[in-house]
């Protein structure tokens, strides 16, 4: 008995190599099908503009399938009105030795010798509520900045200016949604780029950077869900170079996209919040040392 057992395991050691084998060579063809499968599944570039031409049916298909949505381009500025030529400053506000153009691009500096203190460019050429808003922005040397929409100008009450900084003038201060972007000066710092801030006002941080919030009459901002971890969503975050912005405002929902992240979201469901009203738009300079950059500035207004 002992001795068949013995030859039926030294069989069965014989067998297993060739088991083996041929499960992989079954894996490998299933992995063939399963990839064929895939490859006919999503069609090429010419057959998805084809497949455009198809009339979907009742469930949506074109053909026997789904077509996913076109991925935005960024350069693409179809029905966008450009804020800024590339030369000049017309039609932007600010305070006199702060802000400039070179190389193509709005620049904002603050140095030790020249402190601008918490300052913003104001745009006077268009107000909206509903939009879309494209533009490059780059933070460089420390400090932070940010991109107002929705907002006015004026000073609030409470509101004074910092040790050392210039007093504040009405015509460069803003109230209202920002989009944040700030350098990695600190453990802080580095949460706030891509999240909604209310700029001088009680609200603060609405939207964290990896939330979606909502904000009703009376009560306090709820999160609702979750877009990703904040740590992992600075990943998308370029410190000291180009960065992609695109914000996206419908009535009381607002996006904040980073080089095409989604970083924040908000619906606000009251219509007396300062986040729900057509205001102006501007850029941002705080803190020393500090330099900020801004180009291809684009804006498609809905309202």
């Amino acid at each position: 008995m002992r001795s068949r057992s013995v030859f039926t395991y030294t069989r069965a050691l014989c067998i297993l190599p060739a088991l083996v084998v041929l499960f992989a060579t079954l894996q490998t063809a299933a992995q063939s099908q399963a990839g064929a499968a895939v490859t006919q599944a999503r069609p090429t570039q010419p057959d998805r503009n084809e497949l455009l031409k198809v009339k979907p049916n009742i469930a949506g298909q074109r053909n026997g399938i789904f077509i996913e949505p076109d991925p935005m381009d960024f350069a693409d500025h179809t029905g966008f009105t450009s804020l800024f030529d590339g030369k000049t400053l017309t039609g932007w506000d600010g305070e006199p030795g702060v802000w400039s153009v070179s190389g193509g691009a709005i620049v904002g500096v603050s140095t030790k010798q020249h402190v601008a203190g918490n300052t913003f460019l104001v745009y006077h050429g268009v107000t909206a509520k509903d939009f879309d808003l494209k533009l490059e922005i780059k933070v460089e040397w420390g400090g932070g900045s940010g991109i107002q929409y929705r907002s006015s100008t004026g000073i609030p009450p409470g509101r004074v200016a910092g040790k050392g900084e210039p007093p504040l003038d009405p015509r460069w201060v803003m109230i209202g949604p920002q989009a944040d972007f700030w350098y990695p000066v600190n453990e802080h710092a580095k949460q706030y780029s891509g999240q909604l801030y209310s700029q001088n006002t009680s609200l603060g941080i609405i939207a964290w950077r990896g939330q979606v919030v909502e904000s009703e009459p009376g009560k306090f901002q709820r999160l609702v869900g979750m877009i990703g971890g904040r740590a992992a969503l600075g990943n998308f975050v370029k410190d000291g170079q180009w960065n992609q912005y695109t914000i996206i405002a419908r009535g009381g929902v607002i996006l904040h996209i980073l080089n095409g992240q989604l970083m924040a979201v908000l619906i606000d469901d009251d219509p007396a919040s300062t986040n729900n009203v057509s205001g102006l738009f501007g850029l941002q300079i705080e803190g020393t040392p500090c330099k900020v950059s801004f180009r291809n500035i684009w804006l498609r207004k809905i309202d």
